[in-house]
């Protein structure tokens, strides 16, 4: 297959009560994966395709301790669908699911808005499938600077600012 710098098609289901309406959601993450593929100049094989989750608490904490070990809700799981250390990437790219009241929560503290804040994490997710990770401070560094320019074309302010202190 050849390799194309192109946005990989999007599957979006929602599965919890309480999300915007799925059109509204398909657009956000078409958006948000287009950006990201063309800061990130990921090259995807032709047919490449991403699925997003759109789910609850209960469902993100069942799977976080299947997977991670780790028996609580977060706000985005990435489950990478290949060998995301090399170019093209795909056919299944892999899937993002986030939890709705996590995701509520956080932006109500943080003071954000709640689509501001899914357009963040369904780029951050999105990162992780490509190897992206945030767990060694140089990686961090890499991975929130490609998320603030992908977030910069959206029109969505940095998330990693520090609070203006008044």
């Amino acid at each position: 297959m050849n390799a194309v710098l192109q946005s990989p098609e999007v599957d979006v289901a929602v599965e919890a009560e309480g999300w915007p309406e799925s059109g509204a959601l398909e657009a956000l993450v078409a958006r948000v994966v287009a950006v990201a593929c063309a800061e990130a100049r990921l090259e995807l094989v032709e047919g490449a395709e991403v699925s997003v989750v759109f789910a609850d608490d209960a469902r993100v904490r069942e799977l976080n301790r299947d997977w991670r070990s780790k028996d609580a809700p977060t706000n985005v799981l990435s489950f990478p669908g290949g060998d995301e250390d090399e170019p093209p990437f795909g056919p299944l790219l892999g899937d993002i699911i986030l939890a709705r009241e996590t995701v509520a929560r956080e932006a109500a503290e943080m003071d954000i808005d709640f689509d501001a804040h899914v357009t963040h994490l369904v780029a951050h997710g999105f990162l992780h499938l490509f190897g992206y990770d945030h767990q060694m401070e140089d990686e961090a560094e890499v991975m929130e600077a490609l998320e603030r320019r992908i977030l910069a074309v959206l029109g969505i302010a940095d998330p990693y600012r520090e609070p203006l202190v008044t």
